[in-house]
């Protein structure tokens, strides 16, 4: 009796102390979904459980990316090359089914390998020297989107086989399956993140770097692993993304990685590093998700579309700066 009742008051501390650390942005989602809920403009079409569901299968990708993005820039770092490493993930899986006949499993392995082969790369480059994250991953951007456009000779390589076409655009149940899939990842980071050696050493090498190297963390190592998982994630969104498409493209992700910045950022996670919660994310997600989805709806030129996004993650960053302003 005496266990069940620490359990229940460690569960109710988690869940208040979760409300308020995430308090601005739980009230800017509620603002927004409102909005958009009781606007005659969108209302009818908004409300939709097909629309709901459109946009979580649409920003599940998104937070797959966003997931390593957390702990990457709670590192301090930065991952500019999980948009091209999905376009090669999923051109390379399309492309083994496709052409070259294989199962569908042994596809799915092959392109999440290379997202984590790629992020393996990033890691071991940024831990063996002192090259930025940010001119590592601009090359490995690249590499990957010039590798997707040579493997495939700039056309999109069609899978039209149900089975394929059930990753990212089937149903389990009424549930779409990239939503399910989703579920497993955020429980497995929010494990990794909360409930794990690792994830206490995100924390205090992000926080401070020499500190962390004093008490005796493998700053390399831990550097590593988080760049691989953001590969493995950036592999996996490739998979799924191309699965919903039909087809494996070259140009599929582009963009993608502002995208989960701006979900991460959104959320309250620290640019300089520390500190941020998955938690937080997965709302900046949803603001993200529903914003794009709003827009849509009311049918903004999506040239405005990028402006409006683009003042969003400038108000975020704004708000991060201010908040450790106030802290010194």
């Amino acid at each position: 009796m005496e266990i069940n009742a620490i359990k229940k008051a460690r569960i109710m501390k988690g869940v208040t102390t979760y409300f308020k650390e995430n308090m601005g942005i739980l009230i800017a989602f509620a603002v927004l979904y409102l909005f958009l809920a009781i606007s005659p403009a969108t209302s009818e079409a908004f409300l939709t459980r097909q629309n709901m569901f459109n946009v979580l299968r649409q920003l599940s990708t998104n937070l797959y990316l966003a997931c390593g993005m957390t702990m990457i820039i709670i590192l301090g770092g930065i991952d500019l090359s999980v948009g091209s490493i999905i376009a090669l993930s999923g051109c390379v899986a399309a492309a083994c089914v496709a052409r070259h006949g294989m199962p569908i499993p042994v596809a799915l392995i092959i392109g999440v390998a290379i997202g984590v082969v790629f992020g393996m790369i990033n890691g071991a480059i940024i831990c063996k020297t002192t090259i930025p994250p940010f001119i590592v991953t601009l090359a490995t951007m690249n590499i990957a989107r010039g590798f997707a456009y040579v493997y495939t000779g700039g056309s999109p390589v069609r899978v039209v086989t149900k089975e394929w076409q059930f990753i990212g655009a089937g149903y389990i149940g009424f549930v779409p399956t990239p939503v399910i899939i989703l579920i497993i990842v955020l429980i497995i980071t929010a494990l990794l993140m909360n409930n794990t050696r690792l994830g206490r050493h995100i924390y205090a090498v992000g926080g401070n770097v020499q500190a962390a190297h004093f008490s005796g963390i493998s700053v390399k190592k831990v550097k590593f692993w988080i760049y691989s998982f953001s590969g493995l994630m950036a592999g996996l969104a490739g998979i799924v993304l191309a699965s919903r498409m039909y087809s494996g493209q070259p140009t599929a992700g582009n963009g993608a990685e502002m995208d989960a910045i701006a979900a991460v950022v959104v959320g309250g996670t620290s640019m300089s590093g520390g500190s941020g919660k998955i938690g937080g994310t997965i709302i900046g997600a949803l603001i993200i998700g529903f914003l794009n989805n709003g827009l849509n709806l009311l049918n903004v030129n999506s040239f405005w579309q990028y402006v409006v996004k683009g003042l969003v993650i400038l108000l975020a960053v704004f708000i991060d700066f201010i908040r450790n302003r106030n802290k010194k």
